[in-house]
């Protein structure tokens, strides 16, 4: 997909830079593979807000997207591609030789009337998914499991992939977009290819609106409030704030490590800050 600029008509054209969409489905999504989604505004099941600046938006349905990729041996065909406003890459509606139909993630370089599959021996080629050990190295995959049959969560949003680099002792070595080399059982599933939409990094909104229209509410930096409501405020005319930037409640932001999870840490070779791990 290519970029799209605007005849600057009005002020918010003038800077706006879009997806140019042409080659998407122009109608709804399948219903029967949606569900109602709520909008809880950034509010936690006690209705206190936890993520600020969030609320609004335009309603949305959430589209049910297969990340699992089970059905073996079973060849499908890409009915169409379809936007998503849930995720950031585009969706591919596939038709099963079955008839069953199921959403994807759609890779780059996949067309409507192109057939995937996912197995044990299948061909290398975009959209097809099968388990890291039948994979050649050096192949670029995405939608990547971290256990066995838990479905992908490695590289999903627009763009994004891993290279596979070699394999190690039952494990496949990964290097993700983040330069972290991790390790991940060779059982686990892949597709072959980069997520859709690489283009969704270069957009430009051209106005706050267009922002609000997605559920992000504006945002106040804490140097423009008063010292009470935010350790940056306060001081005679504009400051950076006298200190380390930090939260409202005084917690270090802006590269302070939060990593804790100590358990998967041996999974990790190499850890995107160029630290190999022991």
């Amino acid at each position: 997909m290519a970029l799209k600029q605007f005849r600057p008509v009005t002020p918010g054209q003038r800077q706006l830079v879009l997806i140019d969409r042409h080659g998407l489905h122009k109608g709804g999504p399948v219903k029967g593979l949606t569900e109602g989604k709520h909008s809880f505004g950034g509010r936690n099941n006690a209705g206190r807000i936890t993520v600020r600046w969030r609320g609004g938006g335009h309603k949305r349905r959430y589209r049910v997207v297969d990340f699992k990729r089970r059905k073996f041996d079973i060849p499908a065909t890409v009915e169409r591609l379809e936007y998503d406003p849930n995720r950031t890459s585009f969706i591919a509606l596939i038709k099963y030789k079955d008839g069953e139909l199921a959403y994807i993630l759609a890779p780059q370089r996949l067309s409507v009337g192109d057939s995937v599959i996912s197995g044990d021996r299948v061909d290398v080629k975009p959209g097809n998914a099968m388990k890291l050990g039948s994979m050649p190295v050096g192949t670029i995959v995405h939608n990547v499991e971290m256990k066995p049959g838990h479905g992908g969560q490695i590289a999903r949003s627009a763009g994004t992939y891993a290279q596979y680099l070699g394999r190690d002792a039952g494990y496949a070595l990964l290097r993700l977009n983040s330069t972290e080399v991790r390790r991940v059982r060779l059982d686990c599933m892949a597709t072959v290819g980069a997520v859709s939409n690489p283009d969704h990094m270069n957009e430009v909104i051209g106005k706050a609106g267009r922002n609000v229209w997605k559920g992000k509410r504006p945002s106040v930096r804490g140097t423009a409030m008063n010292p009470i409501d935010h350790p940056h405020g306060g001081g005679e005319g504009r400051t950076k704030g006298g200190r380390h930037p930090v939260t409202p409640w005084g917690k270090p932001t802006k590269g302070a490590k939060t990593r804790k999870n100590k358990r998967t840490t041996k999974f990790i070779v190499r850890s995107r800050r160029g630290k190999t791990q022991g």
